[in-house]
């Protein structure tokens, strides 16, 4: 008698405590279409202040206070319906209304578009006499400071008001992106560990690759490509047209490519992208110990990529289900202190968390908000370690952007996302060695480290291969080169093959991994993960012995500096080397810690 296949719920199915409550955001869609209509209306006001900037002080504060005032609106109504939109990708209507956000969004950018070009006009000597005379305005500094550093890369009203109209159609690629992955694709079914017919997910795909049965990792990771690979032309053409907008817009900038262009939004050298990917070379070898430890400890003549994230200890006997891993959550993030606690309690009790994996629902996790809407978490919930990890790294996101909403005024509100993963991270770190103070159980010990160096390796080490992949792509565009799927496969797989050494096989399979990675459209995102992690080893490190008193100012900062002075004020420099180098040597220790347990779980 053939086994019955388990499918995921509609949304419909899933038990409402354990959906995200919107209406914190708007309660009925009436709500919603008024702001909508009230935006509308407001653009309309963005005319008439057109060319008064010159008139004085006042003039700029009121254009200042109607940008951000329609800004604001739009942004909330841009997270509501992308949040909507996410929570069911094959719901039609909701994906209609995200599709208007969009271009709301572009028309409110369109209309405020003479700003930038006029405040450039007034010069330095001029806004310094408007400080002089309104110290109201001088709130805004930081904001026009950065603006007016951009002096060399803004256009003029004309161009920039053509450029700001099209930035729905230059998202087309990410969105044909996202349907397709997220909508259209339809996997195979896995037999699992016990024999019955599982049709695979996004979510259900990185389950599988934990598994401690050889037959379901394989199976699974070759059903999961197999699948991709039946539309690699559609994705390597919709990744190309991405990397294209990316060099157009930074020629047209006058930048000296993407890169530059994108690092240039918050401030960071491209020396720093540079380094992490020369550091990370640097330490390779450390990556191919740690392959070489699998290997061993899995007793197998070659490590296959789909061994990469199995067990080489027995599982936790504790299920890591999500009632257990808010209690988990809350013990380990108390060395924050009271306060923070307490609003994570608020977060588990308000309903900011979307929890559970649904038909259509986006795959993966992310925190999302704005500074009117709680920080709202979402989540594909599987009852393993990993998922109460990323429960924990999405918090740390939104408990910075809670601090930073309730200590700043909105047009400081929002940090970058320099540093956004710097928060994610710290939390991940003070998981781990909580779990690691609070068990004296070896094999527990070696599943908790062995966790550890799998996040390092996806995060520093991964996350740096996707850099390096990234800044190909956008050369290899700038070059005129093509960037057909033939291209990207030869290259993802050599430069897979680079990084993981001689103890790997390079499966086919994982040539094309680029084509699932939707980072690849966040615009020279993936580095940061990278630099993040390793900042955060040592924020960790700090808040431990020192407390949590500047990595909380650190968090209720917004953007009211420039980032990297915002993170050297926590006490680390990210201008220099040093603290991507102390991340390494935190891994190496760690995996001496790994082979010393192993090896007392073997006598």
């Amino acid at each position: 008698m053939s086994k019955e296949i388990s499918k995921l719920k509609s949304r419909s199915e899933v038990p409402e405590e354990l959906k995200w409550d919107l209406t914190k955001v708007y309660q009925n869609e009436n709500e919603l279409a008024e702001d909508i209509k009230g935006i509308q209306e407001e653009i309309k006001r963005a005319d008439k202040l057109k060319n008064t900037l010159k008139d004085g002080s006042l003039a700029l504060k009121e254009a200042l206070k109607t940008y951000f005032t329609v800004e604001r609106k739009t942004v909330k109504v841009y997270v509501y319906t992308s949040m909507l939109s996410d929570q069911d990708t094959n719901n039609k209507k909701n994906q209609g209304l995200f599709s208007q956000a969009q271009q709301l969004y572009a028309k409110v950018a369109a209309a405020f578009s003479w700003f930038e070009p006029e405040l450039l006009a007034l010069g330095e000597k001029k806004l310094n006499e408007y400080y002089d005379n309104d110290q109201e305005l001088t709130g805004y500094k930081q904001y026009i400071s950065e603006i007016m550093a951009k002096k060399d890369h803004l256009l003029s009203e004309k161009e920039e008001k053509l450029l700001a109209g099209a930035s729905d159609i230059f998202s087309t690629p990410e969105n044909i992106f996202g349907i397709l992955n997220n909508a259209d694709l339809k996997f195979p079914t896995v037999t699992d560990e016990k024999g019955n017919k599982v049709e695979l997910s996004h979510g259900l795909y990185g389950k599988f690759l934990e598994s401690g049965n050889r037959r379901v990792r394989k199976e699974a990771f070759q059903g999961l490509y197999k699948t991709y690979g039946q539309f690699e032309n559609t994705f390597a053409t919709s990744l190309a047209a991405h990397v294209h907008t990316h060099n157009f817009q930074a020629s047209v900038r006058n930048y000296p490519d993407a890169v530059s262009a994108a690092l240039s939004t918050n401030n960071i050298p491209v020396a720093v992208y540079d380094t992490l990917v020369e550091r990370v070379n640097n330490h390779l070898d450390l990556l191919h110990r740690y392959v070489e430890v699998r290997k061993e400890v899995l007793n197998l003549d070659s490590v296959h990529m789909y061994d990469l994230y199995a067990p080489i200890t027995k599982l936790p006997e504790e299920k890591y289900n999500y009632k257990n891993s808010k209690k988990i959550a809350l013990d380990a993030l108390s060395i924050f202190g009271e306060d923070y606690v307490q609003t994570v309690k608020n977060a588990f009790a308000s309903r900011w968390i979307d929890v559970l994996e649904n038909t259509g629902k986006r795959s993966g996790a992310y925190s999302s908000g704005m500074f009117d809407t709680p920080p709202y978490i979402l989540l594909n919930w599987q009852d393993n370690l990993e998922s109460l990890f990323t429960l924990v790294h999405e918090m740390g996101h939104s408990m910075h952007s809670y601090l930073s909403n309730h200590n700043q005024p909105y047009h400081y509100s929002d940090y970058s996302i320099f540093v956004a993963e710097i928060a994610s991270t710290t939390n991940e770190n003070i998981l781990t060695q909580y779990l690691l103070d609070n068990s004296d159980d070896l094999q527990f010990k070696a599943y908790v480290l062995n966790h550890y160096l799998d996040g390092f390796k996806g995060t520093v080490y991964r996350q740096t291969q996707f850099a390096e992949f990234e800044r190909w792509l956008h050369d290899q565009d700038k070059a005129g080169l093509p960037l057909t799927s033939q291209e990207l496969n030869n290259k993802y797989a050599n430069l897979n093959e680079h990084y993981y050494g001689p103890a790997i096989t390079n499966d086919p399979e994982i040539a094309l991994e680029w084509s699932r990675i939707p980072h690849f459209y966040y615009n020279f995102y993936v580095y940061q993960y990278a630099t993040g992690f390793a900042a955060a080893s040592a924020l960790a490190g700090k808040i431990v012995k020192e407390g949590p008193a500047s990595y909380l100012e650190f968090l209720k900062s917004g953007s009211s500096a420039l980032p990297i002075d915002i993170v050297k004020q926590a006490g680390v420099d990210m201008t220099k080397p040093n603290y991507l180098d102390d991340a390494f040597v935190v891994f190496e220790q760690r995996l001496g810690e790994l082979e010393d347990v192993l090896a007392k779980l073997q006598n």
